[in-house]
Parts: C-alpha cells; sequence; structure tokens
C-alpha cells in the first residue's frame, strides 16, 4: 500500500498523538540522562520513525539543516525548565522577518523512575509556530511601532544599534528601506544574538492559541 505524503496539517495531527503516547512511555535509555541534547536527539529520532510507518517525506538532515525541508518546517524539543534551543544564524534579517521556516516545538519535563530504572518525558507543549511569527518579538514590536510613529530610515537603523542588530552599515539601510516597504509581522521568538541564534520560547507557549500563527498542539 503506498504512503499518504505528509502535509502540515498531518504533521501536526501526528504530532499530537505522538506526545500524548511519548507521555506514557518508561524508557530505559533515557534513565539519568540530564543532556538535553542527547533527549533531543532521542525524541527526534522516534517521531521521525513513527512519521515514516504511514507518510512519505524528505527528512532533513544537518545538511539541510531542518527536518522537514518540503514542509519548511524545522522541529525542536525543549525542556521546560529553560525553553530554549539554537539555530544556524543566517543572516540579521531573521530576527525581523522570521526565521524563513516554520518551527514544531514540542516542550517536555523529565522524570525518572529509580524503581523501574527509566526516564519518561512528559510532553507538556506542543506548538507549531509559522513562519511569519518566528522573529524577534522585542525587534518586531518596536519596528512596528516606529513605523506608526512615522519613523523614517534613519529612525531604523538608529534603532537597529541600540539593539546590536549584527548588521553592518549596508545591510542595514537596505533593511531599514524593506521595513518601510514592506513592515515585518509581529514575531513571538525571543531571538540572542550569538554565533548561532539562540531562540527562546516562553512567549510562543504563553501565546499559543491566543495568537493567528501560533498553534497549541498540546
Amino acid at each position: 500500500m503506498s504512503k499518504a505524503e505528509v502535509t502540515i496539517e498531518l504533521l501536526q495531527q501526528e504530532a499530537k498523538k505522538f506526545a500524548l503516547q511519548e507521555s506514557m512511555h518508561d524508557e530505559p535509555t533515557l534513565f539519568g540522562v540530564t543532556d538535553g541534547k542527547a533527549v533531543g536527539t532521542y525524541f527526534e529520532h522516534k517521531f521521525q520513525k513513527h512519521l515514516r510507518t504511514t507518510y512519505t517525506y524528505v527528512e532533513g538532515s544537518s545538511a539541510k539543516g531542518i527536518d522537514f525541508p518540503e514542509l519548511l518546517v524545522d522541529m525542536k524539543v525543549t525542556s521546560i525548565k529553560q525553553p530554549q534551543s539554537s539555530c544556524p544564524f543566517k543572516s540579521a534579517r531573521q530576527k525581523i522577518f522570521g526565521l524563513g521556516y516554520s518551527l514544531l516545538v514540542f516542550v517536555y519535563e523529565k522524570t525518572d523512575d529509580n524503581e523501574k530504572k527509566t526516564g519518561r518525558l512528559n510532553i507538556k507543549h506542543t506548538v507549531f509556530v509559522e513562519s511569519h511569527r518566528t522573529g524577534d518579538f522585542q525587534m518586531t514590536a518596536g519596528l512596528r511601532k516606529l513605523i506608526d510613529n512615522q519613523g523614517n530610515a534613519d529612525d531604523i537603523i538608529a534603532y537597529f544599534e541600540e539593539r546590536f542588530l549584527p548588521a553592518d552599515d549596508i545591510q542595514a539601510r537596505m533593511l531599514a528601506e524593506e521595513i518601510l516597504s514592506n513592515p515585518p509581522e509581529t514575531g513571538y521568538l525571543t531571538i540572542s544574538n550569538a554565533l548561532q541564534w539562540r531562540l527562546q520560547y516562553s512567549r510562543v507557549i504563553q501565546e499559543a492559541g491566543n495568537v493567528t500563527g501560533i498553534n497549541r498542539i498540546v
């Protein structure tokens, strides 16, 4: 029997099903594991395996950059203690206009059972953040306010400088012109400047289901 092609809608349905299943599952290989990267790798591989039984799709890799390249969706698995992850830095533009793809975010709370010697990931939140909501909240909210107050390109460039946006003078000028002709949507991530962007998800978790483009799955 041929497998169905996965769509964004089906991906979200499967994410819900999988999160509920995984929250009930005791896993011996997770016992005593505190490394978030190891937990994330376990979860991502298991979810991909779950999908492959029913659907056909192009699987991403480190080289391709995101987990579902055809759907333009990346999966993030993070602890409720500090819901954040890193992502490749492409340009300062991502902080304003979004990452260029959507995010499927699983937020877990890990517990260990000392008697059974197993670990369990209780999936507290599963959120789908559409691409246009993946900009930085303070940056996008501030820029929208500036535009509402008749701000011009110089005002925008000064705002970039205040917020240490990693862009040179030419990039900053081009971005300012683009913002004036095409104001960004409000993003809901907190994106910290670093060699890799550091994405923080507290606001996304808080606003899931209240804002269009941020869907609460679980």
